[in-house]
């Protein structure tokens, strides 16, 4: 039985969906037992847990041959990252308690970094998984190409994408959500031991690619600007953002380069999407 966390998301949805494909059983860790349907339509076992419920989460971890853990995002954290300390404190209790066969754990790309940013919630989730003495696979994707989403309209409408990643011809590490369920599928059918890092990418892309590529797919001129950073501060908090620091932190880290792969002894694999098929899919979806 592998138990999946986050399964009602891109992410764990292609996992859970690769799994029973495989025939393979199923548990869908979810918080909304109405959106747990779907799953136990399919198939599949039903818990509901909380990602900050230590003893539901154990629960649903219990008996388990393996489980992934997929961390809620939180885009705005407090200082200290209080929300993410708290999911790794529940999802360390719980796992230590339910002593699964083998977790695969999604981190993302720089996770390695020192340097604090929004990324560091990675971070502490890795240190503290890598002190429960299981096979732990931390699997590293690069930057999301659905995060091109918030392009579609401009790109649309005025020809434009506005980029916080430059200069505009440097590329970055970029993969599909729907690559990631899959790797992560096949690294929890494996057999390993200790923890293990792998770093999984589709396609090095720049700015410039992403507006060449919705030209071709909007079939009209689109060009990338570079959004200046001496904005951005300004601009998230008009969003909405209580402390737009850590997401700025971040854009520098992939803009200076010490957010990248850690390469070394990681695992490198790569993903099979290509970007037109995921920006188109984007299309279509906001049509």
């Amino acid at each position: 039985m592998y138990a999946i966390t986050g399964i009602t998301g891109k992410v764990g949805g292609a996992l859970a969906r690769a799994l029973l494909a495989a025939k393979q059983p199923v548990r869908a860790v979810v918080r909304d037992a109405d959106k747990g349907q779907y799953w136990a339509d399919l198939g599949c076992e039903v818990a509901l847990a909380d990602m900050n419920d230590a003893a539901a989460l154990g629960a649903a971890f219990k008996g388990a041959t393996g489980v992934f853990i997929l961390p809620p995002s939180e885009f705005d954290p407090a200082p200290g990252f209080p929300e993410a300390r708290a999911v790794i404190t529940a999802v360390s209790s719980a796992l230590q308690s339910a002593r699964p066969g083998k977790v695969v754990c999604l981190s993302t790309i720089g996770a390695q970094a020192s340097q604090s940013n929004l990324l560091t919630q990675r971070t502490l989730m890795e240190q503290a998984l890598r002190q429960l003495g299981l096979p732990v696979t931390f699997l590293r994707p690069g930057w999301f190409m659905e995060n091109a989403l918030w392009d579609v309209q401009s790109a649309r409408d005025n020809g434009v994408i506005h980029s916080f990643l430059y200069p505009l011809d440097k590329s970055v590490p970029m993969i599909a959500a729907a690559d990631v369920g899959q790797v992560a599928a096949q690294l929890l059918l494996e057999s390993w031991s200790g923890t293990r890092i792998v770093e999984l990418e589709g396609q090095h892309v720049t700015p410039n690619d992403i507006a060449a590529t919705f030209a071709h797919v909007l079939g009209r001129a689109v060009h990338a600007e570079a959004v200046p950073r001496e904005t951005w501060g300004a601009l998230f908090t008009s969003q909405g953002m209580k402390d737009p620091v850590p997401r700025i932190q971040m854009l520098d880290g992939f803009n200076e380069g010490w957010i990248e792969f850690e390469g070394g002894n990681a695992r490198l694999v790569k993903g099979k999407t290509s970007l037109e098929t995921v920006l188109r899919m984007l299309v279509q979806q906001t049509a």
